[in-house]
């Protein structure tokens, strides 16, 4: 009978073999997938009719593919033993800062878009954002860092090359036409540095620093030419239509109402979808909403699914976010835990700003909803990230050991080189 129990089990457990990792989250990351299919085909729309862009089915396919080849990705990834991943982390964010420097020189609008942040591949139509990129790879690289240090002192001079440098050369490369993903990688930085334990007078002296450069870029961008072409004067205009909101909601000022459109349409669109919703495929708004299958893409998944969509979509969101502090508590190894967290600190404030921009609680940023929005280069980076986390879970194995329910996890505690 034991023979025959555990037979049965390896069967079924061969089953799952293809899902390594976490199965709960596995689950979640394929609903989620499978769910975008359908706003962005309904959104899509927008592109084709107002935007006079491509068509319709193309852009669901291209969604489709990018779905795809993202979920192919992510168990590749699952594959690789997540310590290469640090090993090699210094490299590749030295490749992705040779990137950015190259956009700025010779990047692209993609879609219209005012700001030049895709490089194309030559040869090829592929395009594609280094920005994302260096994003992930300047936070395995601090986690590698900050483990790799951890048993003794660093020297002030340490922290300044190695961490704050990497940090701000990445963020004056990238603020120059992507104000908020800049923002954004000097957010989840502060927080990797405290997860991380770095002591608390380098983390205060890299916001003091981080607050200096942010001073000086915007002066030099608003006040000289040396940074043409950037985005500060838009950022600004963002900034002041959100505060000054009630006044722009009233003015009889065109231009004044023009500022606040998208976030009008978007407001709108969440009260026009009520508790139930309109249906799928029945959003009235969309074809008024800028950026319905990208940037916008909650406010039409309200409209058409409702609250109680809305609401299964968050849910979704909020189990992933459980399971990744769940792995990460399980996970003795430091480097692995420090990781899976700064990972789920990316995808949780992406995901919170969108939120947030759709019901009007921040200024419009321009950052896309995890595994929903239309879109390649973020898609795929979030895949990325979830195949890293999927490939830790896999390596606290949990299992009973003889029919007693005692659970056990078995991993290696020193992984860091």
């Amino acid at each position: 009978m034991n023979t025959k129990h555990m037979n049965e089990q390896n069967i079924e457990e061969s089953r799952f073999e293809f899902l390594k990792g976490d199965k709960v989250l596995w689950m979640v990351i394929l609903v989620i997938s499978i769910f975008s299919i359908f706003p962005v085909y309904s959104a899509s729309s927008n592109l084709e009719y107002i935007v006079n862009n491509g068509t319709t089915t193309g852009h669901v396919m291209k969604h489709m593919f990018f779905v795809v080849l993202g979920l192919a990705i992510m168990r590749l990834v699952g594959t690789v033993k997540y310590e290469y991943m640090g090993k090699l982390s210094s490299i590749m964010l030295g490749l992705m800062i040779i990137l950015l420097i190259v956009t700025m020189f010779t990047g692209q609008t993609i879609d219209g878009a005012s700001a030049s942040r895709w490089l194309k591949i030559p040869g090829t139509p592929i395009s594609f954002q280094p920005s994302s990129f260096a994003f992930l790879m300047l936070i395995i690289y601090l986690c590698r860092y900050l483990t790799k240090k951890i048993t003794r002192e660093r020297l002030p001079i340490e922290n300044v090359m190695y961490i704050f440098g990497p940090i701000l050369l990445v963020f004056v490369l990238v603020a120059k036409d992507n104000g908020s993903t800049a923002l954004m990688i000097l957010m989840v930085s502060v927080i990797v540095l405290i997860i991380g334990q770095l002591h608390w007078k380098y983390i205060a002296g890299f916001i003091t620093t981080a607050v200096v450069f942010i001073g000086m870029f915007l002066l030099i961008a608003t006040k000289t030419d040396l940074i043409k072409s950037n985005r500060v004067h838009t950022w600004i205009s963002r900034i002041e239509v959100f505060f000054d909101k009630k006044e722009a909601n009233k003015a009889d000022n065109e231009e004044d109402k023009a500022k606040n459109y998208q976030v009008m349409q978007a407001k709108a669109a969440i009260v026009h979808g009520g508790i139930t919703g309109m249906g799928p495929g029945k959003s009235a708004l969309k074809q008024m909403l800028p950026q319905s299958a990208s940037d916008f893409i909650f406010a039409v998944i309200v409209e058409e699914y409702g609250l109680i969509g809305a609401g299964f979509l968050i849910s979704m969101y909020l189990i992933m976010i459980v399971r990744i502090v769940m792995i990460a508590s399980k996970m003795p190894a430091f480097f692995g835990s420090l990781l899976v967290l700064s990972l789920g600190v990316m995808i949780f404030i992406q995901l919170a700003v969108n939120i947030a921009v759709a019901v009007n609680l921040i200024p419009v940023t321009g950052q896309p909803l995890p595994l929903i929005s239309y879109g390649g280069t973020s898609m795929l980076v979030t895949y990325i990230q979830l195949g890293i986390i999927l490939n830790i879970s896999s390596r606290i194995q949990i299992y009973d050991e003889e029919g007693m329910g005692k659970k056990q996890s078995i991993v290696e505690i020193n992984d860091i080189a």
